[in-house]
């Protein structure tokens, strides 16, 4: 089939290069025009676009079009695509990390002008290229079926690594879940190696467990992979910065549970760990140290000089 990838970034980019094993055309269009006319000049299958006009011009009806860019830039690239030419029957596909609740009221909006939409949710990273993507995508069946073949060139393991979820905004709900989950067992991970590196007595090899635990393990994994690797690399991980940034769907997964009054402790705390590593210093803690003196005359530590606290 042929498409338009819009947004040519590291997911964009290389879905694009996905495609074209699976004997996809595509029109590359970012707005720095150098990616797309490395992948035009890479690839007999590809043919970059100058802006998105020309893009939906070099399209057949009814024509795909596939959104890949920072949510927050989705609700414009739309109405510049409309502008640019796309009709009734067209079909807009976000396959960023949006907002569910934004992809329905994208669906509706849409759905007045006769423009079919779907949602995918996208994972994979940046090894979606090789191993494949787990895609969630939600809309309607005439828009499913127009996007199936490349879900199924895109998709782990021979096309089943993607599935229609549902109605719109279901895709990107189910992806919301997926990375509230994938918080709570990154967290895990890291408060068990955390452990387990406090144990001086035994001067245990992080990165030897790592590898054990990866055959025959029940917590064998990706995560438990790629953990490995940057042990290998670096057995305390001295190079790396203890701050913990989130994209945002972790606060989408805890306000979902609050509204829907389910109770997702493992997800949520991780979440609030996240926070916590950003603060240098945390008043919480010197108030727990104040009560703790109080009460029981426990020793607590001294506040450290700044320049130390800088190192």
């Amino acid at each position: 089939m042929k498409l338009a990838m819009i947004g040519l970034g590291r997911m964009g980019g290389n879905m694009v290069k996905r495609l074209m094993q699976g004997d996809h055309e595509v029109v590359a269009y970012d707005v720095d025009a150098a990616p797309g006319k490395a992948l035009a000049d890479a690839f007999a299958g590809v043919s970059e676009a100058s802006s998105l006009q020309d893009a939906i011009q070099q399209l057949p009806s009814p024509r795909v079009v596939w959104v890949m860019v920072p949510h927050q830039f989705v609700d414009s690239s739309i109405e510049n695509l409309l502008q640019a030419g796309l009709e009734a029957g067209d079909l807009i596909i976000d396959g960023g990390n949006s907002n569910y609740k934004e992809g329905q009221r994208r669906g509706a909006e849409l759905a007045e002008k006769g423009i079919l939409f779907a949602d995918c949710g996208t994972s994979g990273g940046v090894w979606g290229l090789q191993n494949g993507y787990s895609l969630m995508i939600g809309g309607e069946k005439s828009a499913i079926d127009l996007i199936a073949p490349a879900l199924t060139t895109l998709a782990s393991d021979d096309g089943k690594g993607w599935g229609h979820m549902g109605a719109v905004g279901s895709g990107h709900f189910v992806k919301m879940v997926h990375n509230g989950m994938e918080y709570g067992m990154m967290q895990a991970f890291a408060e068990g190696f955390e452990l387990m590196k406090a144990k001086e007595e035994f001067d245990l090899d992080m990165h030897q467990i790592s590898r054990v635990w990866q055959h025959g393990s029940v917590v064998s994994s990706w995560l438990l992979d790629l953990t490995g690797d940057a042990l290998e690399q670096d057995g305390d991980l001295s190079s790396l910065s203890d701050w913990m940034d989130d994209s945002g769907e972790g606060r989408w997964t805890a306000n979902e549970a609050i509204d829907l009054g389910i109770p997702t402790p493992v997800m949520t705390l991780a979440l609030q760990m996240r926070f916590r590593s950003r603060q240098k210093d945390a008043f919480a803690g010197k108030i727990v140290n104040a009560q703790r003196a109080g009460f029981g005359g426990h020793a607590i530590k001294p506040a450290k000089k700044l320049a130390d606290k800088e190192k």
